[in-house]
């Protein structure tokens, strides 16, 4: 397998559209990374230069430790996994696994091998026969996977691969996927805009958003340390909560607060927040952080409920403080009911903070974990 570098890689269009900017970013070998944005961030597009399906306008693109901007696609060692599976209707399952081995004249026999050796890995052994007519979403993805892996390549790239299954599967599929990684041992890129399967998937995490590289990241490590509130906000299930607060200082001790709340930062953020006094900055924190709270007073939140979401094993109550919404995650025990008023206990600890302006962390993080 293979170590992927991108070093200050870009890409602009005619008209000076630039749909990647300056992206930095290392895949180590037999690593498993995740590009995730949102629409139009630019994580296809950057997939796309690695695969040699779009020209490189700036930087550069080493795979294997070579240089590979001018390199073809066939030639680069590389197999792409489509989000249309991309197979041909009128081959059987066998054919188009076998279809790019048969290009690069290896011997039947030895085709035969690998062929067999995907379907047995991916189960989809009794259906080297059928055409993809024949075939349900799930299988025709196994299919897809199996044209990749009979390559042997030195780098497997994922387009969005699982967004045309329905949620069962997909998340069926997820599990496949790791385990197949697992058992390769293989160098994984792998782009989605669902920032869960970014989570559950992913050695490795990289956040776009309009064609730059936001942080980079364990998905622990982007999610307990995001470097501005765009990274906090896509990282999370639901979204970290935003309010608008204005910081102050009583007798020493910072405090922030809202027409609804009045609310004392934990130390290493207390002190941080000195320089912010008088104005206003973006407080967050985690609808699984925003405990119900059985009394009111300074340290809570009071909120009116707007909707209530039984997920089963949890409730999400969504709310407003009056001027913000807010959505928190509560044991199902509770019961609220729209128009309720309720109060909400913040772990201080967890909260974050960003600057208005800039939307930075104020707590020191950085870009990219290994740096």
């Amino acid at each position: 397998m293979a170590k992927v570098e991108l070093k200050k890689l870009g890409k602009v269009y005619e008209g000076n559209v630039r749909a990647v900017d300056d992206a930095n970013i290392v895949i180590d070998d037999k690593e498993f990374v995740v590009f995730v944005g949102p629409s139009g961030c630019g994580k296809s597009t950057t997939l796309r230069m690695i695969a040699g399906l779009e020209d490189i306008t700036e930087g550069e693109l080493f795979i294997d430790g070579k240089m590979v901007n001018d390199v073809p696609p066939k030639d680069r060692d590389i197999a792409m996994v489509f989000q249309n599976y991309a197979l041909y209707p009128h081959m059987t399952v066998y054919e188009n696994m076998a279809f790019g081995l048969k290009i690069r004249k290896l011997p039947k026999a030895e085709i035969e091998s690998r062929v067999k050796e995907a379907a047995r890995i991916l189960d989809i052994e009794k259906l080297l026969d059928r055409r993809p007519k024949q075939l349900s979403g799930g299988q025709r993805q196994r299919v897809a996977v199996g044209r990749a892996i009979v390559r042997n390549p030195k780098v497997f790239l994922f387009d969005e691969p699982l967004s045309n299954l329905d949620a069962k599967l997909r998340v069926q599929m997820r599990a496949e996927l790791i385990e197949l990684h697992d058992r390769l041992k293989a160098t994984m890129i792998y782009v989605t805009h669902d920032q869960v399967e970014a989570m559950t998937m992913g050695d490795k995490i990289v956040v776009m958003r309009d064609g730059k590289v936001q942080q980079i990241g364990s998905p622990l490590y982007l999610y307990n340390q995001p470097i501005n509130k765009f990274v906090a906000g896509f990282i999370g299930s639901p979204p970290m909560n935003f309010l608008t607060v204005k910081v102050g200082e009583e007798g020493g001790r910072i405090f922030v607060e809202e027409a609804a709340f009045k609310l004392y930062p934990a130390a290493e953020h207390s002190s941080l927040l000195k320089s912010y006094i008088g104005k206003e900055v973006s407080f967050g924190i985690r609808p699984e952080d925003l405990p119900y709270a059985d009394h009111q007073g300074s340290g809570v939140i009071k909120a009116k409920v707007t909707v209530v979401e039984p997920l089963g094993a949890e409730i999400h109550v969504w709310g407003t403080t009056g001027t913000q919404p807010l959505v928190a995650k509560v044991p199902p025990h509770h019961m609220f009911k729209i128009g309720d008023d309720v109060s909400f206990a913040p772990v201080m600890e967890k909260a974050r903070f960003f600057d208005r302006d800039t939307e930075l962390s104020i707590l020191p993080v950085k870009w990219d974990e290994r740096a």
